[in-house]
């Protein structure tokens, strides 16, 4: 009975039209309808994915799109540094 209680809430007590949040009724990547009776993969704690596969593949997603910023951050940090050291070097003192 719990179980049939908890599924229903999952499917039915969900905020509708949310912006930003996926339906919890499909899966987040590829959109295919969620069944009552299936097993459904959670990812972040409310992305609904239909299969492991699914969840896996988006996980690698996210780690790209991750490592891809930290990497611009890396080099706009070290672009800025290496502008920082050029300005330092074009002073020239004057003698008086």
């Amino acid at each position: 009975m719990a179980a049939s209680v908890a599924c229903s809430f999952f499917f039915d007590a969900e905020p509708l039209g949310e912006p930003g949040m996926p339906a919890q009724d499909a899966c987040a990547l590829c959109a295919k309808q969620l069944a009552r009776d299936s097993d459904v993969f959670m990812y972040r704690g409310d992305t609904p994915f239909c299969s492991q596969d699914c969840r896996d593949y988006q996980m690698r997603l996210d780690a790209r799109q991750a490592a891809k910023a930290a990497a611009r951050r890396q080099f706009s940090s070290a672009t800025a540094s290496a502008r920082g050291h050029r300005e330092e070097s074009r002073e020239v003192p004057v003698a008086s």
